[in-house]
Formats: C-alpha cells, structure tokens, sequence
C-alpha cells in the first residue's frame, strides 16, 4: 500500500503489509525459508531464493520506501552494509565529497576500506556551501551528508546540497539515522538516495542489526538491487521481521524522544559545569531554522561538552545510573557514550579534534523514560566527575 494522502502514523502501521491471504494473519509472517519452489524451471511465484528476495524483508523495503516517499527500497544486513552498497555504485578514479562531521564507521570504510581501490574522499564542512563547490572535480561522482551530523548534530541544507550534486552531475546520498523519515524526507528536498541504519531508531529497541537504502530513481533502484542481490549482505527474515514490528510504533516514540531531549538540552544549557550544548532545537544552534524548516521535530540525539580531560569525560560517562554506557542509539533506552574512545575512536585524534570532536565531548541517545529522571542522573553523573 502506499498513499500519501494517509497521515504518517497509520502509514507507518499499515504501508507495504496487508493481512496473510492464505490464512488471515494480521501480522507478517516470518518466512523461514531459504529456498522457494518453482512451478516450471525458471518459472517461480515471485521469490526463488532468499538472498535474492523473502517475503517478510520485502514488505519492510515497501514499508520504508512509502515512508520516505520512494518507490525503490532495499535492506541489508547493517548500515555499513548500506554504506558499502552506494559505494559500490562508483568506480576506481572516482571522488567523493563529504562531511568532517560524520560517524565513525562511516569515515572508518571511506579512509580505510575504499581508498585503497583508488576511490578519493575529501571531507569538508558540508554547512559551508562555497567550500562544498571549490571541492568539486569533473570525476566527483557523489556526495555523502548526514543531517544531523554525528555526533556535533550540524543541519545541512538538504535542498541546497542537492541543486549543488546536480549542477555537479553528481548523486547526493543523505544518511537520515538520526531523523528518520519521521521527522525528515530527503528525496522530497532532491536527494537521490537516504540511507538507515534500521537499527536504531526505525527498530527502536536495540534487539536488531540492519539497514536500509531508499530512492524514487527506478535505475539506482535497479542497481541497488543488484548490488544486493549479488553481495548478499541482507537481514533475515527475523531481523525483518522485528524492524517491520518497530515502526509501527516509530512516531509515539520519536515524539517523546524528541520532548525528553528537549528538556535535558534547557537543562543541560543553564548547566554551570557544561562548556557548549549541541542540539538543533536550542535557538542559540547555528542550524536551528534551517532544522526548524526542513524538520518536523529536532531529535532525540544531544551532545554536549564538558571543560574536562578525556579521563574526567570518561567517569562522568561511567557514573550513570539510567544511561547506560553503550554505543549505539535509537533504542527506547537512554545511552550515554564518549565519542572520543567510542564511536569516533578510529578517526586520528588530530583530525578528531580538528573536526571539533574534542576530549570532553559526550553524545546522548535520549530514551523514553521519565526526563526527570534522566535529568537527576546526568546531575549526579556530572558532580561525581568533575566537581
């Protein structure tokens, strides 16, 4: 099903599933299976192995494709494996231009991974959009954003970036992670592809690893199922199976992340001990309008930065009680992490910290617990470490 004149939620419920025909199920099965009979050889009812397609991961790519307002969706077995898949869209000799604020990983198979087959990335600050333009070459092929950034939570002008890559001839991938389609759509502001890792916020309970890529453009959709097909990095069936069950409850969620990550950030901002807050919903943010304009809520990702070495970082990020010291986000849990030592450990610290990633950094995925709670325990986290 897909209708975008249905409000989000109930297309987050309903879009890309109906009831079981056979037997009426309300939910999608799980389809156990790894092979499919064929009526004739060659002659199948849709599906003939399940690398190549399975009904339960196909009505998840449905799902997220109407929710992103695509037409073409694939999943695969994580976010890097979405990441590696629009990679494998270019060639030897081509360059990519993308973000000094970006994950870890994601710098992590650009520097380490795809340099060494010839593929050229230069990173700079995506916000700026001269310095965005000078960095383009004749074999510039691709432009690689998030919005927000991890984990400094930098907006960038999606629409803006996208007349940029096409006056460039070149394709603009947003990793929407941190928004969802929920609060964000990029292929409505002219992105070619948005790219998920479905474990965090689209699953919502840190219980399963996937990702996902979505595009209206039926050749990228073509050969992102290629790509997929023929590299076999999918989720299964169950994995499918507990994302497809997560978002349909993907917008309460995403409501009270967003209001619980609101009043940790006015907290956080009177906070005597707390050096700069980062959070697009605080007006004093450089990316306030423009998240106010191209996003339906602010998110439930806050950073902030403590006057304070690596080490007093460290047993602040160790004295939480409800934040549990992890990497990951999205989940209806709080985390709390050091990008530092975590998340970002694998980018060399002088880049590190010339990218603003500096030692008292601290980055929260804010749950859905009481935000009072959340509060007291951050307060005392913070007295215990650096008072």
């Amino acid at each position: 099903m897909k209708n975008n004149k249905l409000g989000f939620s109930t297309r987050a419920i309903h879009a890309g599933t109906n009831p079981d025909k056979e037997t009426g199920a309300v939910i999608t099965p799980i389809y156990a299976t790894s092979t499919y009979i064929q009526d004739t050889p060659g002659q199948h009812r849709g599906y003939e192995y399940s690398r190549t397609g399975n009904p339960t991961r196909s009505r998840l790519e449905d799902k997220l494709a109407d929710l992103e307002g695509g037409r073409f969706g694939t999943a695969y077995a994580s976010g890097m494996a979405s990441i590696n898949t629009i990679l494998n869209l270019l060639s030897a000799g081509d360059h990519v231009i993308t973000g000094t604020d970006v994950y870890g990983g994601t710098h992590r198979i650009f520097t380490q991974v795809f340099e060494q087959y010839n593929l050229e990335f230069t990173f700079v600050d995506t916000t700026d959009h001269s310095r965005v333009n000078k960095s383009f070459r004749p074999e510039t092929k691709l432009l690689w954003i998030e919005s927000p950034t991890n984990p400094l939570l930098q907006i960038n002008d999606i629409a803006g970036l996208a007349e940029i890559a096409y006056e460039n001839d070149a394709l603009l991938a947003v990793d929407n992670t941190f928004a969802t389609p929920y609060l964000q759509r990029p292929l409505e502001m002219g992105a070619d592809i948005v790219s998920h890792s479905l474990t965090k916020y689209l699953g919502g309970h840190s219980d399963a690893v996937g990702g996902a890529l979505v595009t209206d453009d039926e050749e990228l959709g073509e050969r992102l199922a290629f790509y997929q097909n023929s590299v076999g990095a999918t989720p299964g069936p169950h994995e499918s199976f507990l994302f497809l069950r997560g978002i349909k409850t993907l917008p309460v969620r995403m409501d009270k992340h967003c209001r619980n990550a609101g009043e940790i950030t006015d907290w956080l901002d009177e906070h005597p001990l707390v050096k700069r807050v980062y959070y697009p919903g605080l007006k004093s943010h450089p990316g306030h309008e423009l998240a106010s304009k191209q996003m339906a809520g602010f998110g439930g990702m806050v950073s902030f930065e403590l006057d304070a070495s690596l080490e007093a970082t460290a047993k602040m990020c160790s004295s939480t009680r409800i934040f549990l010291l992890a990497e990951s986000l999205g989940g209806i849990e709080s985390l709390i992490e050091q990008p530092a030592t975590m998340t970002h450990a694998s980018i060399p610290r002088e880049e590190r910290l010339a990218a603003g990633l500096n030692d008292g950094l601290v980055r929260l995925s804010v749950g859905i617990e009481d935000h009072e709670d959340l509060i007291q325990d951050l307060d005392q986290a913070i007295s215990a470490a650096v008072e």
